[in-house]
């Protein structure tokens, strides 16, 4: 599991890196918010910790940013352990924080228990709903209007590819990305383009003019608001 740290204390960071990494996670170590964003652009992790207070900016900002990119998990590091601190950080999405000066193993058994109890939430999210589409993703099961729709291998990952983005504008690269590991080698720029039409095929009530998988001229593609 890949775990980002945003801290500025550089021996509290280092310290932090050395027991995450002898625990077996992958750590990715940053001192500031403009770091800390351009990690969370470039890396999808499984867990952030984030120093509340850093040279050019809050640990807050991070934390939107993470769970609004990617709806992964949040522990707040603080030296702080003021109530409207605390709740200000819940509001904005963190899943705990611990405050400094803290035990190494009191934070890495937050941790473990932060990842168990998302593992167990993210198990129930096997029903994806999106206006009139259905999907299950135990059985790979699609349905419109309570009528299965029959999609291939690359229609179905594509599909998910789309609705696991919802509301985000995706490049046709990042779309070729999303489908690789299912075509591999016969995907290309023009196979996207014929499974993006076989998909509004099967999915839009008026293929010509899609509703649901949208054009974003110049951009994309894009599913949801």
């Amino acid at each position: 599991m890949k775990i980002l740290i945003v801290e500025d204390d550089k021996t509290i960071a280092l310290g932090l890196e050395y027991s995450l990494q002898q625990e077996g996670y992958t750590v990715i170590l940053r001192h500031d918010v403009t770091a800390g964003k351009k990690a969370l652009t470039e890396n999808k992790f499984d867990l952030c910790l984030f120093d509340l207070t850093l040279p050019d900016g809050s640990g807050y900002d991070l934390c939107k940013m993470a769970r609004e990119r990617w709806d992964i998990p949040v522990i707040i590091l603080t030296a702080c352990d003021e109530e409207v601190n605390v709740v200000m950080g819940l509001e904005l999405g963190a899943d705990d924080y611990i405050t400094k000066p803290f035990r190494v193993r009191e934070l890495i058994a937050r941790i473990k228990s932060v990842l168990r109890r998302y593992q167990k939430e993210s198990n129930l999210k096997n029903i994806i709903e999106l206006e009139d589409i259905k999907i299950n993703t135990m059985d790979a099961k699609v349905t419109k209007k309570g009528q299965e729709i029959n999609l291939t291998a690359l229609e179905y990952r594509l599909l998910l590819t789309f609705v696991n983005h919802e509301g985000h504008i995706l490049t046709r690269n990042q779309l070729l990305e999303g489908i690789w590991d299912v075509a591999g080698d016969f995907v290309n720029d023009n196979t996207l383009t014929v499974y993006i039409k076989r998909l509004r095929d099967k999915l839009e009530a008026d293929p010509q003019n899609p509703t649901f998988i949208k054009t974003v001229r110049g951009l994309g593609y894009k599913v949801g608001d």
